[in-house]
């Protein structure tokens, strides 16, 4: 049987593949991709380039300034569109590919598609060794691109041409399911990529890919039922896969019905309305005192859609009932049944509906509801108090926030922040009021995500007013996207709270004992403390800038930028030591068992009594 070819460098198949691949989102047929970005060099500039120009209409090729930063930015667009879409990512081999790896363990560990196309060493080897190769002295198939293999779902070297059509195959089948979802990384030989081949002409057919609702097993559903029934006081963990499932009407509707009270993970925040009666907010290490008091008490916890990290469960030291059950309604078992937890393998919104189905008119405990009602309400007023406005001249980070808040927090805003000590805060203090409307990046909590986030937020959803919070820090490690932001004319406002260096990390040294050492900039081994004028910083990229001396300032400054057309950049000094002392809990960091200074003595036998709450296994 004769099959139709067509003739096509692996470079140009690629390009042209990735264009015919689809999504539907509210009846309408939209591409997957929403673009790829690229940083060029030998390793992709001939083969990738040319084959991106060809289709640069229909795929718009970005230009990053950092290889990191456009992979920060390209999680950042698939997150804010709840994994219905997502995005590309070519660089060169060698420093170009492996400023990518920090990313790819980002998506790797928040579940997050993304697909990356480093350039190779050459498969025929005949410059071997070519520029920017690592050569592996006992294994002559090693590269740079290597290092992504612990952190890729799906990871494949394409070393002749025809090996791009299985692995680009594979590669949307990892990018699309909900279980396995992920990072994908092929790996493009640079010889290969300008190889021609004759590719099958239905290799490039449309396809429509949409999200698989996995049903839940009807042994496992019928047991997480039964436990749900017999609970006197259980609690609801919300966790990211609420927001990727787009189940977060299904979620209101259970808690009503049910009377059961909501907490929140950092990637499952706003999948209530922060207003809702039954939201107890953020739970755990960052948690409110309405959802930790619960948790504390909880006989029975219904977890969708949650990684179940230490964060979340205070190391597992903040249930403390004896009696604690566990359902992980969860499309990967991997995660469902973590901690000996009923597994209940389904999608979210389905899930939700059949366990909602089984229970019928059952309702928990009156008295149970009421108190979370009660509990909630009671940190409202401290989370008040924390973000009130003031004249001081270093606010809190809790300050800051209640401005931002005030300002510019609508049901139209999105929240974007990472590392540091602005995720706890946040996390306990933010108000969202719409799915989406909080963006954290605490999966793997890495420094230098925020800006690009910001980017990608904003290609994602352009109707958004896209707020960006970061400190000095982080702000620091990877800001260079802003240039990016102006050149694609991505507007988005950054607060940049300035502390003067790590303040989240010299809070914890001071917590474990430790001394003030090489975390604030004040405490480092120095010559001169460096006076960097962030606002200057930021006008040189072509940012539109404001440095505000009072949260009265900034607010006004908030509302002044909120319709300028470029990104702006507003910076306010804070300080680097107070942090909203209501709701919280212990974390595990381990202390020293021996130090010749008291303070750590100290917080040892303060870890030693910790460590006797937590639950293991």
């Amino acid at each position: 049987m004769s099959q139709k070819t067509v003739r096509l460098t692996m470079a140009q198949a690629v390009a042209r593949f990735l264009t015919r691949q689809l999504t539907d989102i509210d009846g309408e047929r939209v591409p997957i991709f929403g673009g790829v970005f690229a940083i060029f060099g030998h390793g992709n500039v001939a083969g990738v380039g040319e084959a991106l120009y060809a289709v640069r209409e229909t795929l718009p090729t970005y230009r990053a300034q950092n290889e990191q930063g456009m992979a920060n930015a390209a999680i950042a667009f698939a997150k804010a569109s709840f994994r219905r879409r997502f995005m590309a990512c070519t660089s060169s081999i060698g420093p170009g590919a492996l400023n990518m790896v920090t990313s790819a363990a980002l998506a790797h560990v928040n579940r997050l598609p993304v697909l990356f196309l480093p350039g190779d060493v050459f498969a025929n080897r005949r410059p071997d060794p070519v520029l920017q190769q690592v050569e592996g002295f006992g294994d002559g198939t090693i590269s740079a691109n290597d290092c992504f293999r612990p952190v890729s779902r799906y990871f494949d070297r394409i070393t002749r041409p025809e090996q791009i059509i299985p692995a680009l195959r594979r590669a949307m089948q990892v990018l699309t399911d909900p279980a396995d979802c992920g990072p994908v990384t092929l790996s493009l030989c640079q010889d290969v990529q300008a190889e021609a081949y004759d590719y099958p002409e239905s290799f490039f057919d449309e396809k429509v890919w949409v999200p698989r609702r996995i049903e839940p097993d009807r042994d496992e559903l019928a047991a997480a039922i039964k436990m749900l029934k017999e609970a006197k006081k259980p609690i609801i963990i919300a966790g990211g896969g609420v927001l990727y499932s787009e189940a977060s009407a299904e979620l209101a509707t259970f808690a009503d019905k049910h009377g059961i009270p909501v907490v929140e993970t950092q990637a499952g925040k706003s999948s209530l309305p922060h207003s809702h009666p039954l939201n107890m907010g953020s739970v755990g290490v960052t948690g409110t005192s309405a959802s930790n008091s619960l948790a504390e008490e909880t006989d029975m916890v219904l977890a969708v859609g949650s990684r179940l990290q230490d964060f979340t469960t205070g190391s597992w030291a903040l249930f403390k009932n004896d009696e604690l059950k566990i359902v992980g309604l969860n499309v990967q078992l991997f995660d469902a049944g973590k901690h000996n937890g009923l597994p209940l393998i389904s999608d979210a919104r389905v899930g939700l509906k059949r366990i909602s189905a089984g229970l019928g008119d059952h309702k928990a405990d009156s008295g149970w509801t009421e108190k979370a009602k009660a509990g909630k309400a009671e940190w409202l007023v401290a989370a008040d108090k924390a973000t009130a406005t003031t004249n001081a001249e270093l606010p809190s980070d809790a300050q800051v926030i209640g401005a931002v808040q005030r300002a510019r927090g609508g049901p139209k805003s999105t929240l974007v922040c990472a590392a540091g000590g602005l995720p706890g805060e946040l996390h306990k203090l933010w108000q969202a009021e719409e799915p989406g409307g909080y963006h954290m990046e605490y999966g793997f909590s890495t420094m230098g995500y925020e800006v690009a986030g910001g980017l990608g937020v904003k290609l994602a959803r352009p109707e958004r007013d896209v707020i960006v919070m970061v400190g000095d820090g982080s702000y620091m490690m990877l800001n260079s996207e802003i240039a990016s932001s102006i050149m694609l004319g991505a507007k988005f406002t950054i607060v940049l709270l300035d502390n003067a260096g790590y303040g989240c990390i010299n809070r914890l040294q001071m917590e474990t004992g430790g001394a003030n050492f090489n975390n604030l900039l004040r405490d480092t081994h120095h010559v001169e403390l460096p006076q960097i004028d962030f606002a200057a910083h930021a006008a040189a990229m072509g940012a539109v800038t404001r440095k505000v001396g009072s949260i009265p300032e900034l607010e006004t400054a908030l509302a002044e930028t909120a319709d300028e057309a470029r990104t702006t950049v507003i910076v306010i000094d804070t300080d680097p030591l107070i942090t909203t002392e209501a709701g919280g809990h212990w974390w595990d960091v381990a202390v020293p068992e021996v130090s010749e200074r008291e303070q750590v003595k100290t917080a040892r036998q303060g870890y030693e009594k910790a460590l006797q709450s937590q639950r293991f296994g």
